[in-house]
């Protein structure tokens, strides 16, 4: 396959920056994959898992919420709110994120701090995922 330059980039600094043959993220319209010579493309990004294919064919899976992501001119941007490869979560830490959430929600806590809680779950849930299927 064809590969294509790609940096993802995190308010904590670049998370990748090489050449990669497929991309695969949750966008707010859905789950969307990028190879290479696709069409100029730009869109926000939503909650869940990405992927990405390396030149050697080997695959990465991470969690990533929220930014936006383009592929202009062949290169590929993805710029994240949060952004970690499955190798750095930590899982613990996702399940005691996901019962706090939880039993917040259990509570019937007014509008705002539900919302809040839902968000909160929301993550928890993706980080667990990824953290538990660390290889592809």
């Amino acid at each position: 396959m064809t590969a294509f330059p790609l940096k993802i980039l995190t308010p904590d600094g670049v998370a990748y920056d090489g050449t990669v043959t497929a991309v695969s993220c949750r966008t707010i319209d859905g789950q969307i994959q990028l190879l290479a010579n696709h069409i100029d493309y730009t869109t926000a990004l939503g909650m869940g898992e990405a992927h990405i294919t390396r030149e050697d064919g080997t695959k990465r899976r991470a969690a990533c919420m929220g930014g936006m992501v383009s592929m202009i001119d062949g290169e590929c941007r993805l710029l994240a709110t949060t952004f970690e490869w499955a190798e750095d979560i930590d899982k613990d830490r996702a399940e005691r994120s996901k019962a706090r959430a939880e039993a917040i929600l259990a509570q019937k806590a007014d509008a705002r701090e539900m919302e809040l809680a839902q968000a909160r779950l929301k993550r928890a849930l993706v980080r667990s995922s990824v953290a538990a299927r660390k290889g592809l």
